[in-house]
């Protein structure tokens, strides 16, 4: 089973659009009409380009509003297909997709239906090209796969098949175990698509809305099990209509694409990757800087002593407790300012961890090593974020401390670790940052949730191990130039925030301050003592609590693009504060005017 993706689920011209797909793996694609319409190159040259590039044309698309209709509409609407058809044959494609009318001449007629495809079938075939019905969800009289098959199965032409598009079958709720009763040669295509359950017009929903499998929430692998089950064995196909999708780069959405085909084959059983290997901690995070006294000065008040200097590399290695971060003054620090730059995650396994990363298309980072360094295996993840996957401590393989050199400062002892990270993703990458934490590192994603920034909204999404050693939130800020606010941060666990704040604070810290009509909502809504209320408000802290229990936490003032947070998490809460983030996304705007 091959897989393609169909043009309009790219942004940019068709020959940008296939090189794209080519370049990403696909073996085809599907042509959108639109697409061929603005091309300057003659069907057959499209034709060529695709063969050069190793691309089938599998799929031409669509025609609209052909059957049900009056006899005279209908007369011209094979006219139209007749000019279709020839195309086609310049072009190199047999099958063409045929939409269930929305044309208000259309009337709800099955029999009138079936006999006119059966004729436009029989067209096709004097062309060699096969007609691939598909209900619309929208569809003015056929809306469903279920009735888009009588028709086909009443007409009984062997041009004439369906096509099943996931999309439109799971946004209207229907069962589709009932395609393992459609015969496998009758279905033609297969398009596949994802998207958010949203409550709203179901045409609106699909033209913005749609992702590619495992970033929605339907159940597009339990669909393809169905429609395999049947005996199809055509493409896995992307159809996807997306506004962000669209809007970037063509490469990486093409390789994003191929990326959820890949981990749909393997949730289906039609391929084998190497299995997922979650990480079991954080290294490390490393933060790349012009100027090192800002960022060591705020590490010093937190509590970090440098306790290392690697052996080769301008990188000083700084600790408090568990929690390690590694401050970077290499030359390519100038460009970007202070930003976290790299992340270190203990895995079991880091070669086999590297091995299903590159088997997702994930890039794998060369790195410069002197003879004495330790092999580490480095992928980047969507947003340029450095994944290095590490063994600390483990004795059967290579330690990444070792390219390091004490120095004489030892680090006190302390509890000190991190908590999570947070990611601010470019705001065309957010979706496929999911995916790719999802399945190559075999993180567990949490529901997407909007938080209120002044300027507009920040979304966020949580992905984790079981245990909760490793928590990475990544997020999309309303306003993607201001870095200072929509920064990276590093959340710092401590037994005990409000000491740990004061400790800060006391050594020259600048906690980020907090409006005092907070806390005061604070009162009504939680049973805290005044004693609290009043630290808390000294402090900046602020509170939330579910049902596990309680999240304390505050906020630096930024550095760059980075910030950190202390947090002080009751065993049992599994979030992030989430609703305390437009309190702290305000106060961050106003600490920048």
């Amino acid at each position: 089973m091959h897989t393609s993706i169909a043009t309009v689920s790219l942004s940019g011209t068709l020959t940008e659009k296939l090189a794209a797909a080519a370049r990403a793996g696909f073996g085809g694609v599907e042509i959108f009409e639109n697409d061929l319409l603005a091309c300057p190159l003659a069907p057959e040259e499209i034709r060529a380009r695709c063969a050069d590039l190793g691309l089938s044309i599998d799929l031409y698309q669509p025609m609209r509003d052909v059957e049900g209709v009056p006899e005279e509409i209908f007369v011209r609407n094979l006219r139209r297909a007749r000019h279709k058809f020839e195309l086609m044959n310049r072009l190199g494609a047999d099958t063409v997709l045929v939409c269930s009318s929305v044309s208000p001449d259309a009337v709800d007629d099955d029999a009138r239906a079936a006999g006119q495809l059966a004729r436009l079938a029989g067209l096709a075939e004097e062309s060699g090209i096969r007609v691939a019905y598909e209900a619309l969800a929208w569809g003015r009289h056929v809306n469903t796969y279920e009735h888009a098959w009588r028709i086909v199965e009443a007409a009984d032409h062997p041009a004439l098949g369906v096509c099943l598009d996931s999309f439109h079958i799971l946004s209207r709720g229907s069962d589709p175990k009932g395609i393992e009763d459609i015969p496998g040669e009758k279905i033609f295509f297969l398009q596949l698509a994802d998207a958010p359950l949203l409550a709203m017009d179901v045409l609106q929903w699909s033209r913005h809305y749609r992702c590619f499998p495992g970033q929605g929430g339907f159940d597009v692998a339990g669909l393809v099990r169905h429609v395999l089950a049947a005996g199809y064995r055509g493409p896995l196909s992307l159809e996807v209509f997306n506004d962000v999708f669209r809007q970037a780069d063509a490469g990486p959405t093409a390789v994003d694409a191929h990326r959820s085909l890949l981990l749909l084959r393997e949730a289906v059983g039609a391929a084998e990757l190497p299995p997922p290997v979650v990480p079991t901690g954080v290294a490390f995070a490393e933060l790349l800087t012009p100027d090192a006294e800002p960022v060591t000065a705020l590490l010093t008040a937190l509590g970090f002593t440098r306790a290392a200097r690697h052996r080769g590399k301008p990188v000083d290695l700084w600790q408090h407790g568990e929690a390690r971060v590694l401050v970077n003054t290499a030359a390519t620090a100038r460009r970007d300012g202070t930003r976290l730059a790299a992340i270190g995650l203990e895995s079991p396994d880091p070669a086999a961890a590297a091995r299903r990363a590159e088997a997702l298309l994930a890039p794998v980072l060369p790195r410069h090593r002197a003879p004495g360094d330790a092999p580490l295996d480095a992928v980047a993840a969507p947003d340029g974020t450095e994944l290095f996957l590490c063994a600390t401590g483990d004795r059967e393989l290579p330690d990444w401390r070792a390219d390091f050199a004490d120095l004489p400062d030892t680090p006190a002892p302390s509890t000190t670790r991190i908590d999570h990270l947070a990611l601010t993703q470019p705001w065309h990458h957010f979706d496929e940052a999911t995916l790719f934490h999802r399945s190559v590192l075999g993180l567990t994603a949490q529901e997407s949730v909007d938080l209120a920034d002044p300027y507009g909204l920040m979304r966020s999404r949580a992905v984790a191990n079981a245990d909760g050693s490793v928590r990475i939130a990544l997020g999309v800020g309303a306003a993607p130039t201001d870095d200072t606010v929509h920064a990276a941060h590093i959340a710092l666990a401590t037994d005990d925030v409000v000491a740990a704040a004061r400790a800060f604070r006391a050594a020259g810290g600048r906690l980020l301050p907090v409006p005092r009509n907070y806390h005061d909502d604070l009162a009504a809504r939680y049973d805290l003592t005044d004693d609290e209320l009043e630290t808390y408000r000294d402090l900046g802290i602020l509170y939330d609590r579910d049902a596990g229990g309680a999240f304390r936490h505050c906020y630096t003032e930024t550095v760059g693009r980075v910030f950190f947070e202390l947090v002080q998490r009751d065993p049992g809460y599994q979030g992030y504060g989430a609703a305390n983030a437009p309190v702290r996304l305000a106060a961050q705007h106003a600490g920048r005017r």
